[in-house]
């Protein structure tokens, strides 16, 4: 099988020399004039020495780079997910239109200069969870002191065009509804607009969560789609994505990593069991957390299910 793949990966990158354990090509990358692309066969991963593009999937060179007859043999000899289920993923989605909504007419911007005196305890809420001013302003975070989400922060979403598709409404006094979100659908990538797709992602479930983590994206909830518009974004742009989800949903978080590895997305499980959400972490906590992740493939992801089961 190692010569299979080597044969598929010298028709993309060209020619190789064998340096112990490593294979060595040309960088598709950076393109550098030696070859400086380390490929472990073995270990199922890539690094470049000069530009530092790496990964712990080969199939993600295959796919960015090869054709499509390469990407289909390197899953025949592989045994990766079902071909034609998954080139129909990475299909453009039929366009449609897409959702917009209007904030509420009483939305008031706690980014604005000379707040009302009703800002005072939307703020004082806001600090109290760790939420700062610059946090404040790039989510363009509001409240809205009267009508039907009175004494309700407002979190707006951005689509990737600058429509808003839709917000969070969390209340700041003692309402027995804590949320009271719009009728629309969930079915959207909260605040795509800000997202850097070219980086790693980061899941969380809910938006207070979101702010605390680099490039996170709410769930808006704890579970994920195949079908839905943010699991198919996952999978065209395949970026390694952390896993940040609340302690108790163990199980669902399982899940979801099954179903990225079905993808083969490189994907990492952050440990959040000291606290009861992310959003309770400072920002610093939250990157100590991640930066201890632990890599999940098909081995340790077993491992791990088990062990919830136990």
């Amino acid at each position: 099988m190692h010569s299979e793949k080597l044969q598929i990966l010298k028709e993309i990158l060209g020619n190789y020399y064998h340096s112990n354990e490593e294979c060595l090509f040309g960088c598709p990358f950076c393109r550098h004039h030696k070859r400086k692309l380390s490929v472990n066969i073995t270990k199922n991963t890539y690094k470049c020495w000069v530009c530092d593009s790496r990964g712990r999937n080969i199939r993600q060179l295959i796919r960015r780079f090869g054709s499509s007859q390469n990407k289909r043999k390197w899953d025949e000899i592989t045994n990766q997910v079902d071909i034609t289920e998954f080139d129909d993923l990475l299909k453009a989605p039929p366009v449609e239109e897409a959702q917009k909504i209007s904030l509420p007419e009483e939305f008031i911007c706690l980014g604005n200069k000379n707040l009302p005196i009703s800002a005072k305890a939307p703020l004082r809420y806001l600090k109290k969870r760790g939420i700062t001013k610059k946090d404040i302003v790039k989510w363009k975070i509001g409240y809205c002191p009267v009508g039907q989400y009175k004494n309700r922060i407002i979190v707006p979403s951005f689509d990737d065009n600058g429509y808003c598709n839709y917000f969070i409404a969390r209340a700041y006094t003692d309402d027995w509804l804590k949320y009271k979100n719009p009728p629309a659908t969930k079915d959207i990538i909260f605040n795509d607009l800000y997202v850097d797709w070219s980086k790693e992602l980061t899941l969380v479930e809910g938006v207070f969560d979101a702010i605390k983590a680099e490039n996170a994206i709410p769930l808006l909830g704890s579970t994920l789609s195949e079908n839905s518009h943010l699991f198919k974004k996952l999978a065209q742009i395949n970026k390694p994505v952390f896993l940040a989800l609340d302690a108790d949903a163990d199980f669902k978080t399982a899940k979801l990593v099954e179903l990225l590895l079905q993808y083969n997305i490189e994907t990492y499980k952050i440990d959040t069991s000291e606290f009861e959400d992310v959003g309770e972490m400072t920002k610093d906590q939250f990157k100590k957390k991640k930066d201890s992740a632990a890599f999940m493939d098909s081995n340790n992801y077993l491992l791990y299910k088990l062990n919830k089961i136990n």
